[in-house]
């Protein structure tokens, strides 16, 4: 049966053609008229999508297996930029709590548990399992400060396809005695997991002091020149609350801003540079993170559950700052980027609520924008149905009810709030499907 591709831009905001849209889904739907809808808010998008709708299969392809899903919704995977997977066991555990005590009574009893490699493989063999059951095949992830366990971590992405960045930890002060290295050892621990990974494809290495408040101007000026040996990023925590900006600034006098700790020691210069919570930025900080291309990551849960505040996403976008969605396991009690989609739609009207003079509600298709296409960007060509991008991508199922016909876009909406592993039907790493 021939169907009638649509091509729909929604991203202008004057709101013609999502009304136009409206009208013309409804004919269509009255009419029995078969159809596939694109929806896209990018610039030059739909001239994109249009010269890759074919009437009948390439040439290049007759012969290739074709799996007609008929109307289920076909997304591409989500990307988790700030995940702990040594948290995993963690989740859903102490969120009564407000940081300091979460930290110190779960979180860092936790991570030194991980000395034991029995202990590290069920709990990273759990995590990798569970980040691929809800549809996150790219993820930026924070280890322990121990070596062996962080190998094992980065062994077992790539050893199921994913794409990501995993980090071993670093600790030199201001930190629990049984969870802290030297600044010597820390540099040497960490310069040995670098040099075991050089030359890694879909999962790379990436440098992870823990935050400001628990690394040393030492340690921080060490690991730049790793960075630049090695060319890696780095991955670290960044002004998630007042007192972090207030007590990083106390420990290097004569910095101006959270981020200038980082740039002035070169960690921004040789890899991509990815800021966990962003919630309290300085102008500065700012300025530095739109110098070098950062990420800042949004963790709409985590921000929640420790009473931190809530990231001025809508703002910063507008100024042209990179943006992200993390899960944040376990300050965030689940894996499900999808659920965080729907959650910073709903902190996004918080803030506006009682900030409407500085922060605008964010749309759903602009959230779903910040877990795929744009967080993708940080692993290559991924989150995104483009020519030459990885197809990474998710089926969606049993979003509608019987007697009424929905959207694609409100087919994805109703999966981001009310949706489950359940409803992902299949699963796609670099176009092969999943068993």
């Amino acid at each position: 049966m021939n169907k009638i591709q649509i091509i729909v831009n929604n991203g202008a905001g004057t709101g013609s053609a999502v009304a136009v849209w409206k009208e013309t889904k409804e004919y269509l739907q009255e009419n029995k008229i078969a159809y596939n809808a694109y929806l896209t808010r990018y610039e030059k998008h739909a001239v994109k999508l249009a010269g890759q709708i074919c009437e009948k299969i390439p040439e290049q392809y007759q012969g290739a297996e074709v799996i007609d899903y008929d109307d289920k919704l076909i997304i591409p995977a989500f990307s988790d930029l700030h995940v702990h997977g040594a948290q995993y066991v963690q989740r859903g555990i102490g969120m009564d709590c407000l940081l300091s005590d979460w930290l110190n009574h779960y979180t860092f009893p936790q991570e030194s548990r991980f000395q034991s490699m029995e202990y590290a493989k069920n709990c990273y063999d759990a995590f990798v399992d569970e980040m691929i059951l809800h549809g996150t095949f790219h993820a930026n992830v924070f280890a322990t400060i121990h070596r062996d366990a962080t190998n094992y971590l980065f062994d077992k992405m790539e050893e199921k396809g994913m794409y990501g960045y995993v980090g071993k930890i670093n600790m030199d002060c201001n930190s629990p005695e049984f969870l802290i290295e030297t600044t010597e050892e820390s540099l040497n621990e960490t310069e040995k997991y670098l040099a075991a990974h050089e030359g890694s494809k879909k999962i790379k290495t990436i440098l992870a002091p823990r935050f400001a408040p628990t690394c040393s101007e030492k340690l921080i000026t060490g690991l730049g020149k790793l960075a630049e040996k090695y060319h890696c990023g780095v991955h670290t925590h960044l002004v998630e609350s007042i007192w972090e900006a207030q007590e990083a600034l106390k420990l290097f006098p004569g910095y101006g801003s959270d981020a200038e700790i980082y740039e002035r020691a070169g960690l921004m210069d040789h890899g991509p540079s990815i800021f966990a919570h962003v919630i309290f930025p300085s102008e500065e900080d700012k300025r530095i993170m739109k110098k070098h291309g950062s990420i800042s990551v949004h963790c709409p849960d985590a921000t929640v559950n420790i009473i931190a505040g809530i990231m001025p996403l809508q703002q910063m976008a507008s100024e042209d700052l990179k943006i992200a969605i993390g899960s944040d396991l376990a300050g965030g009690h689940g894996l499900a980027i999808y659920r965080q989609v729907a959650r910073a739609v709903q902190l996004s009207k918080l803030k506006e609520f009682y900030e409407p003079n500085e922060s605008k509600t964010i749309t759903i298709t602009q959230a779903f924008y910040h877990a795929t296409k744009e967080a993708g960007s940080v692993f290559g060509k991924v989150g995104s149905f483009e020519t030459g991008y990885a197809f990474n991508a998710l089926v969606i199922d049993n979003m509608e009810d019987p007697w009424t016909k929905i959207s694609a876009q409100e087919k994805l909406e109703r999966f981001c709030y009310t949706g489950d592993d359940r409803n992902i039907r299949a699963r796609y790493i670099d176009g092969e499907l999943l068993k």
